[in-house]
């Protein structure tokens, strides 16, 4: 068995070797802004504000181990994980030959910032896996039975409480698997076990928050998406807006607002969030006026939203990395950063973020870098990496597949290709462009384009018949 797959095997044990080489010169772990929200939510479980808390949840499970590096190492199983998945799929259900499988998992198991990214403590690894398992899910069974329904559901529900933006992929799967004329059982299944898990976190975040939503920051960060563009002197306020929604309006001069709408919320000497006070922008009645607001800039504006939303969109093409969305986020996706050797004393929810961090741990949790291992890496970084160039390329190919399959509606192309485009333009239509939002779409993106070009090889090998 190992023979037949001797190439796979080769490429997931040299994955696997930058991952401890990672853990070794990086430990315990690295760290986010975000990284600290999580750690929090572990601590003292409740329905966080800003983001859903399934990998909140996640740490909390492993707190009893007290070892960020063991948390770590779980991601970097996902990471693997998900290089998995993406080989078998191809292989079994879709008859690629070993090497040509591989190839498609190689961005999952060797790209840099993919490795780092499963050394920080944040919950891309997770999501990126639940989204990978639900696509290669529904992918392997082309006749699917209500109970491999209940599987994927539970899949995305998961996804959905991992992050936000994993709702919308419920919708995608769904609308596929109309296509495909699954079955109202699986279908409802489907439906069914996502929704019952999501809709009790969202009456939980009620009972505690006030709103029935899954957080309260949604229509905040619309805001944000719209605070390089948004004029109130375009916007049709009416008396009652006038009360409510002026004090959002941003007075500096569309053209003298700088490169990056993060600012806008994150940074309180530049946004008009801070009117409220500090740690007061993630209200019931706040992100409902700013989401209010952000839906009239968006309507007056259409022109200037869909610009900015495009601009975002292909920012992730380019074969460089430049710098954004300010130097403190970019150098945290950098092996090496600035939290090495020392945590942020933050205020967070009952203490501050360094003593979260030690207590979880139960002992010092700041990154130590341990050379030569950590110099490797910082090394490995520089050189390989999937260039976003790449990463169209990927789903240019994907596109092709699903035109060349058009009286089939893209068929099995389509779902990876729209799950991949999905979340790469979602967080430029919702949020801003961020790195690390492109890695969960690269499995899906490879999926896609592997599927669509797998007619393009020589020799063709049987695909094993679709349970």
């Amino acid at each position: 068995m190992l023979v037949r797959h001797r190439v796979f095997a080769v490429a997931l044990g040299l994955g696997a070797l930058l991952r401890v080489v990672t853990m070794v010169g990086f430990g315990p772990a690295m760290w986010f802004n975000d990284s600290f929200d999580y750690v929090s939510v572990a601590l003292h479980p409740r329905p966080h504000s800003i983001r859903p808390d399934g990998y909140g949840f996640w740490l909390l499970l492993l707190q009893p181990l007290h070892s960020f590096a063991f948390v770590v190492f779980t991601q970097h199983l996902m990471g693997l994980a998900s290089g998995l998945l993406i080989y078998l799929l191809l292989t079994r259900k879709f008859g690629l030959p070993g090497w040509g499988a591989t190839l498609a998992a190689v961005p999952v198991l060797f790209d840099a910032y993919q490795i780092q990214l499963e050394q920080l403590v944040m919950s891309d690894a997770m999501f990126t896996l639940l989204v990978t398992a639900a696509v290669t899910l529904v992918l392997w069974h082309r006749k699917m039975s209500w109970p491999v329904g209940v599987a994927v559901g539970a899949l995305l529900a998961l996804t959905a409480l991992t992050r936000s933006i994993g709702l919308p992929i419920l919708a995608l799967v769904v609308a596929y698997l109309l296509i495909k004329r699954a079955g109202w059982k699986p279908i409802s299944a489907v439906i069914a076990v996502c929704a019952l898990p999501v809709l009790a976190y969202m009456g939980w975040f009620k009972a505690v928050n006030g709103q029935f939503a899954m957080t309260n920051s949604d229509g905040v960060i619309l805001y944000m998406r719209t605070a390089l563009f948004a004029d109130c002197h375009k916007m049709k306020l009416d008396k009652r807006d006038e009360l409510e929604l002026a004090l959002l309006c941003i007075n500096t001069p569309p053209a003298e607002r700088g490169r990056t709408a993060q600012a806008y919320l994150w940074w309180d000497d530049q946004n008009q969030l801070h009117v409220f006070g500090s740690g007061m922008k993630f209200t019931p009645e706040i992100n409902a006026n700013a989401s209010a607001f952000a839906k009239k800039a968006i309507l007056a504006q259409p022109g200037d939203y869909l610009a900015a939303v495009g601009k975002d969109f292909f920012r992730a093409f380019g074969w460089g990395r430049p710098l954004f969305p300010d130097a403190k986020t970019y150098l945290q996706y950098q092996f090496g950063n600035y939290y090495t050797q020392k945590l942020p004393t933050w205020t967070s929810y009952k203490g501050t973020t360094d003593k979260d961090a030690e207590r979880y741990e139960n002992g010092p949790a700041a990154t130590r870098e341990v050379k030569p291992w950590s110099d490797i890496m910082i090394g490995y970084q520089k050189v390989v990496r999937l260039p976003g160039t790449v990463l169209g390329l990927l789903l240019l190919a994907g596109l092709y597949g699903v035109a060349v399959r058009w009286r089939r509606l893209g068929g099995p192309v389509l779902l990876p290709w729209l799950a991949a485009v999905g979340m790469i333009l979602a967080p430029a239509a919702t949020a801003e462009f961020d790195y690390r939002y492109l890695l969960p779409a690269v499995p899906v993106a490879c999926l896609a384009a592997a599927i669509s070009l797998r007619h393009l090889r020589l020799p063709r090998r049987r695909p094993e018949p679709a349970s």
